[in-house]
């Protein structure tokens, strides 16, 4: 029966063109440098990072104004403790704020995770020497190697961060309590994962993203593998969506035979299913557990700055972020070649 209905549900949206948007495009702030991840604080406050130009951790106020967090806006060494106006960054690829409102970032060519208190306005490391390696499994977060973390993420409980180390070809976990860092999946070989198997003993190609969902599913997202996997509770990995070659289409039909180009960043929505920036072909596209489907959420697919309120025809730029508000349920992009960002309302 189940197995009926997904196929039901398939056909529907082969039908529809595999659309699943619906909603209103608005904009939420522009004229921003490269904006590659958003979160929000506890008060619901809309707080995003900037890459390459920008290296600075902002955020836009009640009354639509941006403002800085932190970083001096100059490329620069992680240090070790800063004040949040002199921290220097290099390469902000990502965020995740815990719930004592403490800003945990993904300085990515400093090889490091620092974290904001927005209480003391205090910038410190928390995982990673600041030099490129690998090393550190077993042992605290700080002593650990990384090579490019490039994107975090929490369980839902908060008391795991997962880590995608791409240049390491690894995901790795911090252990939130004891801050010791351990490896999660891939074993430093560059190649494509097998279905079933153990992820802590199979290659990967680049883990780009991470995102845990309410069930302890780990979904990983490879750039230049063009795909999505899962592991499962049991450890185990299974490619998901993506042919694993860049391309286009698909939407609407089997989530493995659609093609995605050079994808960047994931989200798990409120139902469970996986949101995907999927940046080179400049989209937003949903990845459906059970269905196994994928679905189109945002984007013309035309590389472009044209606004509009039609989900479907808004141009986006390779977008990077996108991120789920855990009260409304609108989703975020981070526009990055536009430097806007934009919220999909439901």
């Amino acid at each position: 029966m189940t197995r009926r209905i997904a196929s039901v549900v398939a056909a529907l949206l082969l039908a529809s063109g595999g659309v699943h948007a619906s909603g209103t495009v608005t904009l939420v702030a522009d004229k921003l440098v490269q904006p590659f991840a958003i979160d929000f604080d506890a008060d619901d406050t809309v707080v995003f990072v900037e890459m390459t130009g920008g290296e600075r951790m902002r955020r836009v106020t009640k009354d639509g104004k941006v403002e800085t967090l932190a970083g001096s806006g100059k490329k620069g060494p992680s240090a070790f403790r800063a004040s949040a106006g002199g921290a220097d960054f290099n390469g902000l690829h990502a965020l995740a704020i815990d719930r004592a409102g403490v800003v945990y970032v993904a300085d990515t060519f400093n090889h490091a995770i620092s974290s904001f208190d927005p209480a003391t306005k205090i910038v410190s490391r928390f995982a990673g020497t600041g030099k490129p390696g690998f090393a550190g499994d077993g042992g605290p977060c700080a002593a650990a190697q990384f090579t490019q973390a490039i994107n975090i993420a929490f369980n839902p409980e908060q008391t795991l961060m997962y880590v995608a180390d791409i240049g390491n070809r690894r995901v790795r976990v911090i252990d939130m309590k004891s801050k010791t860092v351990t490896t999660f999946a891939g074993t430093g070989a560059k190649g494509t994962p097998a279905d079933g198997a153990k992820a802590s003993e199979q290659p990967l190609t680049d883990p780009r993203a991470v995102a845990v969902d309410a069930k302890g599913n780990v979904y990983v997202l490879e750039r230049g593998g063009h795909r999505l996997y899962r592991v499962a509770p049991d450890g185990t990995i299974k490619a998901v969506a993506g042919t694993g070659k860049s391309g286009k289409g698909g939407d609407g039909g089997p989530a493995l035979g659609a093609a995605m180009n050079g994808p960047k960043f994931i989200a798990i929505d409120r139902d469970g299913s996986v949101l995907i920036a999927d940046t080179e072909n400049h989209q937003v596209r949903r990845y459906t557990p059970g269905a196994e489907t994928m679905t189109l959420v945002l984007g013309s697919g035309t590389a472009g700055a044209k606004f509009d309120a039609d989900p479907l025809e808004v141009e986006l730029k390779r977008p990077h972020g996108v991120t789920v508000h855990p009260k409304s349920g609108d989703i975020y992009v981070a526009d990055s070649d536009n430097g806007r960002v934009l919220k999909l309302s439901r």
